[in-house]
């Protein structure tokens, strides 16, 4: 079982991962604190403005605010913002949000186009049919809080669908979040940053409930189907 120390390893080991690959313009680096007896979280600087950032607040706004406020793990090249967050009880997860906000418009493309243009990474961003939207991994074992399909303990949220909450088989690891943000955002004919990623460790034991796998689910990989890491290809 993943304890709060190996999920601040791992999260920074992402984090140098993403800078030594050139896809971080801007990043904070995971450490723990306390937030009462037995309870501990692993955060990020800025991360306090996040609640603030999401009340009745449209897309753009919230995406600005963040900015503003450097409330996030990582600001990608692109200007998607990347964030990490989880709670422990013990050495026992408690919750975690992992959240993706994808850019809704590129200042720098202005400034520097050959950056974007000579790159083909960033094509799918500068497509004017793309829509950006949030994407959010969230995990709440609270009794108070999960409620079997409903507000399954771990679920994925696309966009700011107050109900959309899709079920995930298990907790997210930093590494497998990461993974299907680079996998499905991020790959393209020449490079495959997700290949690149450090060796992901354990996972978290599955969560999900009989009713919620007989509804369209997301199934989070075993570590053992997790081969040796590999440079990027280019």
């Amino acid at each position: 079982m993943l304890a709060p120390r190996q999920i601040v390893e791992q999260i920074n080991g992402i984090i140098a991962y993403l800078v030594e690959a050139g896809l971080s313009d801007s990043q904070f680096y995971a450490f723990r604190r306390t937030l009462r007896r037995n309870v501990e979280e692993v955060t990020f600087q800025n991360a306090e403005y996040i609640s603030d950032a999401l009340r009745e607040r449209a897309y753009d706004e919230v995406y600005r605010y963040l900015v503003r406020k450097r409330a996030y793990t990582v600001k990608l090249l692109d200007g998607a913002l990347i964030q990490m967050m989880y709670t422990f009880s013990g050495d026992t997860l408690e919750r975690h949000r992992l959240a993706f906000f994808s850019a809704p418009h590129l200042e720098e493309f202005q400034n520097n186009p050959d950056i974007y243009l000579e790159d083909e990474i960033y094509a799918d961003v500068l497509a004017k049919n793309i829509v950006p939207f949030p994407i959010r991994f969230d995990y709440d074992c609270r009794e108070e809080i999960y409620e079997e399909l409903e507000h399954p303990k771990s679920h994925l949220t696309l966009g700011q669908y107050g109900n959309c909450r899709i079920p995930v088989t298990a907790p997210v690891t930093p590494f497998w979040f990461i993974h299907f943000i680079l996998k499905n955002f991020y790959h393209t004919a020449f490079t495959k940053y997700a290949e690149g990623l450090p060796p992901c460790g354990d996972s978290f034991a599955e969560s999900i409930l009989p009713a919620e796998r007989n509804v369209v689910h997301v199934a989070i990989p075993p570590s053992a189907a997790r081969q040796p890491a590999s440079s990027p290809r280019r």
